[in-house]
């Protein structure tokens, strides 16, 4: 059953970004005059199919991996004068100018990067609600602990770009594989207003690793300690006093580590006296805490507050979300390039390359744990299906691109051999790429 989830999830990610992916083309070709012969979602054999008043044939296909968009073109083998109505000569792709060939290639891409805008729109309007980066004990072995950092405080940026995340903390730390020279940490203690600066050396850090360890290589570990960011009114917790940015030191003399260890102890102790050891403002407070009771749905009784831990909504306007998801898609679209580029350099692992068994995984579990996490997967595997397919490979749509330009500047097509050979050397670096995908895959699995 779990395999059959994820090869849902594959079927349901790819089938959306590709058709996505091809709906761009066909936009910007109906828009060109290029007469369109199919609209294919999914490729096979058609389960259904409509022809509409252009004399375009949509349709629904067997195997949803997709689609494809096909114009009369007269490099496809057929005979024009044998096939084709002569009214519909002038409308053959090759007859197009370079510059609406350059526009078609390129309204594939831009549906990609458009779709990851709509979706980061949509999840900046509804909302989140993500655990605020703290940081847990700092070794002192750590990069961290020699700038400075020593735990608890709370990373709100890095390199200068705010991370209210623990996703943009490690989006953020990406972008920095293979660089040497100081990584720019800035941290704030939980409910405080002061932000402190910290320079963490790096020497060609994480350079061809094949899974490296940001967080843990630098000292910044995650953690959920227990502080509390919300105290209800009326609750046990707030008769005893306790306020919002507390952290629980002890309580009955033992030590509370992390949320985890202040829950279980709450909950085992209903009408239970507590004495309490918080930190607040830099100083310790005592104070005497008896947990209400609650009963769980089988009839047992459990230690209630009426607490909550430090967790932070991230919710904008819908005019705020515009420029937030244009930000978002762009500083996601530079990532992936300069991911690609260190590839190229040696300075990031081929490894980091993902075949369909890896996006079935991401995209099955991100599906799994809710809705906005599948959204937000979807949108970084449309930037970079728009960003792979604008790379300069012929048989990529920024091959076809580079043939156009060739022909905008040498005043006439390109040479029809050397787009063979051209569309041969693609043909072999993106099954390359493909076969080095899927060992990755299959060498992750074992």
């Amino acid at each position: 059953m779990e395999v059959l989830q994820y090869v849902l999830a594959l079927v349901v990610t790819l089938g959306i970004l590709v058709t996505v992916h091809e709906f761009g083309h066909f936009l910007v070709a109906r828009r060109s005059g290029v007469k369109i012969v199919r609209f294919s979602v999914g490729f096979g054999r058609a389960l259904w199919s409509w022809t509409d008043r252009h004399g375009t044939e949509f349709v629904v296909a067997a195997i949803p991996l997709g689609g494809y968009v096909r114009m009369l073109d007269e490099q496809d083998g057929f005979s024009p004068t044998e096939h084709v109505p002569p009214e519909d000569l002038a409308r053959s792709f090759r007859r197009l100018s370079p510059s609406w060939r350059i526009a078609i290639a390129l309204g594939g891409p831009a549906a990609n990067f458009l779709l990851a805008v709509v979706v980061y729109w949509l999840l900046f309007v509804v909302g989140r609600m993500e655990v605020v980066p703290i940081v847990d004990e700092v070794s002192p072995e750590a990069p961290a602990y020699a700038a400075g950092m020593r735990g608890g405080e709370e990373v709100v940026g890095i390199d200068g770009e705010e991370t209210p995340s623990w996703a943009d903390v490690t989006m953020a730390l990406a972008s920095r594989l293979g660089d040497s020279g100081h990584i720019q940490v800035d941290t704030r203690r939980p409910g405080a207003d002061v932000t402190q600066t910290h320079r963490l050396v790096i020497d060609d850090w994480h350079r061809g690793e094949d899974e490296p360890d940001l967080l843990e290589s630098l000292g910044i570990v995650p953690t959920l300690p227990p502080v509390l960011g919300s105290v209800l009114p009326d609750s046990p917790a707030a008769a005893a006093g306790l306020h919002r940015w507390d952290r629980i030191v002890s309580a009955d003399g033992q030590p509370v580590g992390n949320w985890a260890d202040w829950v279980e102890l709450v909950r085992a102790a209903p009408d239970t006296p507590l004495a309490l050891v918080v930190e607040r403002d830099g100083r310790n407070v005592e104070l005497a805490l008896t947990p209400g009771t609650q009963t769980s749905a089988d009839g047992a009784t459990f230690g209630y507050l009426g607490v909550g831990p430090v967790l932070r909504e991230i919710a904008y306007g819908p005019l705020e979300s515009v420029g937030r998801s244009l930000n978002e898609t762009w500083s996601k679209t530079l990532l992936t390039l300069d991911l690609l580029k260190k590839m190229v350099t040696g300075l990031v692992s081929t490894r980091n390359l993902a075949g369909p068994i890896t996006i079935a995984k991401v995209a099955g579990d991100s599906a799994r744990s809710g809705i906005e996490n599948f959204l937000g997967v979807l949108a970084l595997l449309s930037i970079s299906l728009g960003v792979l397919n604008l790379l300069p490979i012929p048989i990529l749509d920024g091959g076809h691109i580079v043939f156009c330009v060739a022909e905008l500047i040498i005043g006439r097509p390109v040479p029809e051999r050397v787009q063979a050979l051209g569309m041969q050397i693609g043909l072999f670096l993106v099954g390359g790429l493909m076969v080095l995908a899927f060992y990755n895959d299959i060498t992750r699995l074992f």
